[in-house]
């Protein structure tokens, strides 16, 4: 048996980040394109950039640098910020998961 959870962010009730859009910015970083990283995670570019802005309008803060595209392609990369808050928000997981694994080997016994 094991535990599992979900952890996302929220400003006012609103969804501002969790593991799909974690997911998106890392595509991004890795691709340097929002368009290619869309369909990495299966996402449409249309849904992609909305979730973007969306986190970047709550969050305050740039996200992703994007550079228009055109015959020769265009472009994206992460801001310091976006990296600062991805390696804050790893933080946050593994230290919950962390506490997680000990209360469920206190209540379940075992490894977990």
């Amino acid at each position: 048996m094991e535990i599992r959870s979900k952890i996302w962010l929220e400003i006012n009730g609103e969804p501002v980040f969790g593991s799909g859009r974690e997911a998106l910015l890392r595509a991004v970083d890795r691709l340097g394109s929002i368009n290619k990283a869309a369909g990495d995670i299966n996402l449409s570019y249309r849904r992609a950039l909305s979730y973007i802005q969306s986190m970047e309008e709550r969050l305050g803060i740039r996200l992703v640098e994007r550079k228009a595209g055109g015959r020769h392609g265009g472009g994206a990369a992460l801001t310091k910020e976006a990296r600062d808050f991805l390696r804050k928000y790893t933080a946050l997981c593994k230290g919950v998961n962390e506490m997680m694994d000990r209360r469920f080997r206190k209540v379940f016994g075992g490894k977990g």
